[in-house]
């Protein structure tokens, strides 16, 4: 009896607790599981979605090859325990989980080695198609083709004109990211352009003359684009910002020494300059005065260094055009005489390279360019050639193009953004033909494709890498972009697509409508129904119009004077602009009076006429006689 009080004082115990903490079973005896049972039953499920699967799989691939399904060929379900009891057996080597795809067995072997594909098989109830294969392997060809064709490159299938003015353009300079182009002319002006903000009218939105009076020879960017070096026909180069203000001008030197190392500027007339592609404060300029120079843009008393090219004989030469190499590390020009001199940048005594016989003696080389990738140097002669030359081993030219007709100073040359091509312009006279734009092959300088661009001289020509298109400038004032727009981005593509902008009259500029919710109806404008009837209303206010004040009528009030001869001075003014007598001759304008005062005296004559004797006059030729006959006759009067 003890014991069952206890085990009832116990469970009332446990009811206690349970009530408290809010759950029953408190005490019980955990759950057990059987692990391997649960396993078992998951494996055995897996498998059995699996033959499914399989079994609909093997349906599908009957149906597309037959058009129907038989009877007798459906599994049946005793298929289904005999393959669930085999895989029970062999639980050693049965895997949890779908098995993969079964591979499509040919009847053939043959025919599954004649039309083997080499990669990953395809889906069953696909075939390898050899016509499919056949069109891709041509499209392969034709893309290898394009590839290995530098033409089909070239970006030439639409072209847009600016113009610029109407004497040669003989600068051109594009900033690295391609927003703004900058031209620069025979007529001293510099323009820039903006693809961004033109629209289709293709109008500059900056000209300026930073040189006042002299011809632009050359325009370029800095490697940030944000100044531009330009050389004019003067002797201090100019470095502006992107908007045209200027930031340096260069020194000029002392014409009075004779070496020209000890001048801290040119003295001459500047040729050619151009910044150095890695250092961003320092560009180079060559001159008349047979000197070639490295400035620095924080430093604008003195130049940094000084190159003097020299003759075979060691007498001063010309530098014509000038250039860095692609890296910055060498310096070259080419010079009055026909040689291309090449210098180290930091040793500037001696030349690195020396060509004595690049062009013809006497031929201004007007262009020096690099490849992009640092070996090959072009060369554009004064002689009508272009050459092609390693600097590696500079003695004789890789490739030589002649018949190049040139008659500007700065006609250039430069590589195709692939390195493949080299292109250049040709110029004409006037009425005997086009100017060409002319494609070459970089290693034979073999003429691959031409452009015939205007009829004009092609003067400047540039291939912006980024953009790629293709910028000319002309002898006639004009500029041409060429493009595509599959192959080329932004530059012209942006504003050709742009209407042009409708000008805005005055009369048609209206005050901006302000809302003011909780003013006070008397304070309240009233809200725009029609733009039109605004414009007229406000066309009647002469306020809002500037209506002129009429003229003033009266004496004139307010300041104003009133209209001409409404006072007493404007009266006497035009009185005396309307007297036509002729007063130039004072004489005549007084014997004019003679007779009448003499007749009818008024004023002094009436006094004096009982007292006054008659005048007597003497005779003054008589007088002049007995004087002359008095005299000696070197003193006698010479009439």
């Amino acid at each position: 009896m003890a014991d069952q009080s206890s085990d009832a004082g116990d469970s009332s115990n446990d009811a206690d607790i349970s009530s408290i903490m809010g759950f029953s079973g408190f005490g019980k005896k955990a759950r057990t599981f059987d692990l391997e049972a649960m396993f078992e039953q998951t494996r055995r499920t897996a498998i059995e979605r699996s033959q499914r699967a399989l079994e609909e799989r093997q349906r599908q691939e009957v149906q597309e090859s037959s058009g129907a399904v038989s009877l007798k060929e459906k599994p049946s379900t005793s298929t289904y325990r005999k393959q669930e009891a085999d895989s029970s057996s062999d639980s050693d080597s049965d895997v949890i989980g779908p098995p993969p795809p079964p591979q499509k067995e040919e009847e053939d072997d043959d025919d599954d080695d004649d039309d083997e594909v080499v990669g990953p098989p395809l889906p069953p109830g696909y075939k390898h198609s050899t016509a499919d294969s056949d069109d891709d392997d041509d499209d392969d060809d034709d893309d290898d083709d394009d590839d290995n064709n530098p033409v089909k490159k070239i970006p030439d299938t639409h072209e847009i004109t600016l113009q610029h003015g109407n004497k040669t353009v003989s600068a051109l300079a594009l900033d690295p990211s391609g927003a703004r182009l900058v031209t620069g002319s025979f007529d001293y002006d510099v323009k820039f352009w903006d693809f961004a903000g033109m629209d289709s009218a293709l109008h500059a939105f900056r000209s300026i003359q930073p040189c006042e009076c002299h011809q632009i020879r050359s325009l370029q960017y800095s490697v940030t684009g944000d100044v531009i070096l330009v050389v004019a026909g003067n002797s201090q180069a100019k470095v502006l910002d992107r908007d045209g203000f200027q930031v340096l001008e260069c020194i000029k030197g002392d014409q009075y020494i004779v070496d020209m190392a000890n001048t801290k500027g040119h003295t001459a007339m500047l040729n050619d300059g151009c910044w150095h592609p890695k250092i961003k404060e320092e560009f180079l300029t060559c001159s008349n005065d047979g000197t070639v120079r490295t400035w620095d843009l924080t430093s604008e008393k003195k130049h940094k260094s000084v190159f003097k090219p020299r003759s075979l004989q060691g007498k001063r030469v010309t530098p014509t055009c000038c250039t860095y190499s692609r890296d910055g590390k060498l310096i070259a020009a080419g010079c009055q005489d026909g040689t291309i001199q090449i210098w180290d940048r930091n040793l500037s005594v001696h030349t690195k390279f020396h060509c004595r016989q690049a062009h013809t003696p006497g031929s201004d080389p007007s262009c020096l360019t690099f490849s992009y990738d640092g070996v090959t140097l072009a060369s554009r002669g004064g002689d009508d050639t272009l050459k092609t030359w390693d600097i590696r081993s500079f003695r004789k030219p890789l490739a030589v193009a002649s018949g190049l007709t040139s008659y500007f100073p700065m006609t250039d040359c430069c590589f195709s953004p692939d390195d493949k091509l080299l292109l250049t312009g040709t110029s004409v006279r006037k009425d005997e033909g086009n100017g060409k734009l002319l494609f070459f092959q970089r290693e034979s300088l073999q003429k691959l494709y031409e452009i015939e661009v205007a009829d004009a001289s092609v003067v400047r020509c540039l291939w912006h890498p980024k953009l790629n298109q293709i910028m000319v400038g002309m002898g006639n004032g004009l500029a041409k972009v060429y493009y595509d727009p599959v192959k080329s981005q932004r530059g012209a593509m942006l504003c050709v697509v742009k209407s042009k902008r409708k000008e805005k009259h005055a009369e048609t500029l209206t005050q901006d409508y302000i809302i003011t919710p909780h003013a006070l109806p008397m304070f309240r404008e009233a809200r725009q129904r029609s733009t039109r009837k605004q414009l007229e209303k406000d066309r009647l206010d002469p306020l809002k119009s500037h209506k002129p004040e009429p003229p003033v009528s009266g004496p004139g009030r307010g300041g104003r004077v009133a209209a001409h001869g409404g006072t007493l001075s404007s009266f006497i003014v035009k009185n005396i602009a309307l007297d036509k007598t002729d007063d130039s001759n004072p004489r005549e304008a007084i014997l004019r009076h003679a007779k009448e005062a003499a007749e009818n005296p008024y004023w002094v004559a009436p006094a004096y006429k009982k007292t006054q004797p008659d005048p007597l006059f003497a005779e003054e030729e008589e007088e002049e006689e007995e004087a002359d006959k008095d005299q000696p006759e070197w003193k006698k009067r010479k009439i």
